[in-house]
């Protein structure tokens, strides 16, 4: 059954008030004297023609639906509306009016049709006529050349649609392609969300990609875009009233075949809403009680905030993202092998044929991947379903004849197709007509078997691996790295480039200023009669200014070690002769011996027995203590003398360098020689005197 003709389009323009906010200005193609708009009771008609977030683009296009009463000649049933918007600045109008008050002027041509499968090509025709109308930059629509353009328009609306054969089907506008490229496998996930008739929310920033999508995912039920003359209100179901139940159909006409197998599923009967674009005034049908399910569009946030008490699944077309919040609902949406396997296959199909300069057709101009391919699988899919249901139903009904059942097909074949799912379906409003308008044998006409049935293979695994590790972009990722790595790569090289080059100038900048501060202090010297220092920084380079200090550096430091090495040696024999001498002198041993060779033999007498009284103990204590203060005033003079050569020999080379220092050197060496022997020979004359002298004890 194809909605009643005879309506004839409406044209309508709706302006933005400054004070009173979207309002009607006038109609065409309405009978003289006459408001459609009150007579049906469409209040929220301008709201709907400008959507919100119009104002975001030059043009934008909003669809949305509408009630038309009940007449004495017709029942009620459902107008649909498409509105193109534009805006302008208000600076560019000619002769601007006084109550043009706003920076911009936003006006929106409306038309109004009994059905939208005529709104592809309508579409291209209402941008012009808005365009050329903003063209004129006139705020007044009542001028006679405008109003000419829009009646002229009317009239050539009602021609072109009174001709149009309501039989071919007309999807331009709605690509399936850019949808299954987006959604990939969850577009089978929506479309069977669909057929449960949950509450199911789109939104989007962009009003007409929003009504779109949802127009592409209900034209996936063949027949369905013909036959919405219930979707506008909960409370309308004049399609149920019309159906009846076929007893045959012609197998060369593909509709009579379609209408036999009980499609279109009519998802919007009593109790159902279809809003392409919703505005928010429009909430309160929404929630109300008679309303059981719908599909709507909103391009408001605020919705996002409510999504748990507007909807059962949200689609995010700004995000991509898809949430269900009805747990029972996501339960029966879980996809199945078969299912997987099977959109796997379409969603490949596309991709393989991907144009990204024009979306909606294959780039091999081919029939695979392409929008009638598409409808034509999903067709296939829903006839399957339909038929395994009609089997499940007869095998339920015969489980004891076995007669009964057919020997090509094993099991059943339902399952394919998610057990919950198919439970949850047939509990659906849409369920309940189909089984009643449809023959209960409806698996004779078309096998009752998923198109893709069967178990999990390793193809199906290999498939979704390949499909997941595409979805990463790899490519795309590693190619943005590297094309990263290399720009730090090159701005690292500049850098350190930058930082040696600026290294070397200031090596330059400090050569030549040395340089200069040398010519200035010859020419100071020569100009006072001096010697003039000598010059290096004439050949001066960094590596024999490296050179000359590191053999600079090792000549001294060997010195040192050497004059450290000399003064501990002598420091060391001198410590050793002193050590000797006083162990003689401790235990009595004469060192006077005659040398002559008139005496024998030298006698050692031995030492008279020790007191052990306290004058012993002190003379002993005061000998030792004398000695080993002799000892270490020695050791002092020696090692000062040492350093007293060193410093000799530093001063010199400094005295070479200015004229008279080395002499210096040497005497200040000489004088510390002289003193430390002078030490020494005051030290053995007093050792020669104490010697002399007789031992108390003795």
């Amino acid at each position: 059954m194809t909605a009643e003709r005879g309506f004839e389009p409406l044209v309508t323009i709706v302006g933005f008030h400054h004070a009173k906010g979207p309002e009607i200005e006038t109609w065409f193609g309405a009978e003289e004297g006459s408001d459609p708009a009150a007579d049906n009771e469409w209040p929220l008609l301008p709201f709907m023609a400008l959507s919100d977030g119009a104002h975001a683009a030059t043009e934008d296009f909003s669809y949305f639906t509408l009630r038309k009463e009940t007449t004495p000649t017709k029942p009620a049933t459902s107008l649909f509306g498409i509105s193109c918007t534009r805006q302008m600045d208000a600076n560019q109008l000619i002769n601007r009016p006084t109550d043009v008050t706003r920076s911009t002027v936003q006006k929106a041509v409306v038309v109004i049709a009994d059905s939208p499968q005529y709104f592809g090509r309508l579409r291209e025709r209402l941008s012009i006529v808005t365009q050329a109308w903003f063209a004129q930059k006139q705020a007044n629509i009542f001028q006679g050349v405008w109003t000419a353009l829009l009646t002229k328009f009317q009239e050539s609306l009602a021609d072109s649609l009174r001709g149009a054969d309501d039989d071919r089907d007309q999807y331009l506008g709605l690509s399936l392609r850019e949808f299954i490229h987006e959604f990939k496998y969850q577009t089978l996930v929506l479309f069977k969300c669909c057929l449960l008739q949950p509450k199911m929310l789109f939104f989007g920033s962009r009003c007409e990609r929003l009504c779109m999508m949802q127009f592409a995912l209900i034209s996936l039920i063949p027949g369905l875009i013909r036959n919405l003359q219930d979707c506008a209100d909960p409370e309308l179901s004049s399609y149920e009233k019309g159906l009846v139940l076929p007893s045959s159909f012609k197998t060369s006409d593909r509709t009579s075949v379609l209408s036999y197998m009980g499609l279109p599923l009519q998802i919007f009967s009593k109790g159902s809403l279809f809003g392409p674009y919703t505005p928010l005034q429009q909430l309160d049908i929404l929630a109300d009680y008679g309303t059981k399910s719908y599909i709507v569009g909103s391009t408001n946030s605020l919705l996002l905030q409510q999504k748990d008490r507007y909807s059962d699944i949200l689609i995010n077309l700004d995000e991509g993202t898809i949430g269900i919040t009805s747990s029972s609902l996501r339960n029966a949406l879980v996809l199945s092998v078969a299912d997987r396997r099977w959109i796997d296959f379409i969603t490949q199909s596309v991709n393989d044929t991907w144009d990204e300069s024009n979306p909606e057709r294959p780039k091999t101009l081919g029939y695979m991947g392409s929008e009638e391919f598409i409808r034509l699988q999903f067709e296939e899919y829903l006839l399957s379903m339909i038929a395994s249901v009609k089997y499940h139903n007869h095998l339920d009904n015969h489980k004891k004849d076995l007669k009964a059942f057919l020997p090509e097909i094993e099991g059943d074949p339902s399952l394919d197709f998610g057990s919950d799912f198919i439970d949850a379906w047939q509990s659906t409003e849409n369920y309940r007509i189909f089984q009643k308008f449809t023959d209960p044998h409806l698996f004779d006409i078309v096998e009752p078997k998923h198109p893709c049935a069967g178990g999990l293979t390793m193809d199906d695994i290999q498939r979704r691996l390949a499909q997941q590790v595409s979805e990463l972009h790899l490519d795309e990722r590693f190619s943005v790295g590297k094309e990263v790595l290399g720009k730090h790569l090159a701005t690292g090289q500049k850098k350190v480039s930058s930082a040696f080059n600026n290294l070397w100038a200031d090596i330059e900048v400090m050569r030549e200023a040395q340089k200069k501060r040398h010519e200035e202090m010859r020419a100071a010297a020569a100009a006072s009669g001096e010697t003039p220092p000598p010059s290096s920084t004439s050949s001066y380079t960094p590596e024999r200014g490296i050179k000359a200090s590191s053999r600079t550096g090792a000549s001294d430091l060997s010195t040192a070690q050497a004059s450290v090495a000399a003064a501990s040696n002598r420091a060391g024999a001198y410590l050793s002769s002193w050590a000797s001498w006083a162990g003689e002198k401790r235990w009595g041993r004469s060192t006077s011996s005659s040398t002559s060779s008139s005496s024998p033999a030298v006698v050692i007498a031995p030492l008279p027995p020790r007191r052990t009284g306290t004058a012993d103990r002190e003379s002993t204590g005061s000998m030792r203590s004398i000695e080993l203060e002799l000892a270490r005033k020695s050791f002092e003079e020696e090692i000062f003398e040492a350093g007293s050569v060193e410093e000799g020999e530093g001063a010199g080379k400094g005295g070479r360098a200015n004229g008279d220092g080395e002499k210096a050197g040497k005497g200040l060496g000489q004088d510390a020689g002289k003193e430390g022997r002078e030490g020494k020979d005051k030290l053995s004359s007093s050792d020669a005197e104490k010697e002399e002298k007789p031992h108390p004890h003795s």
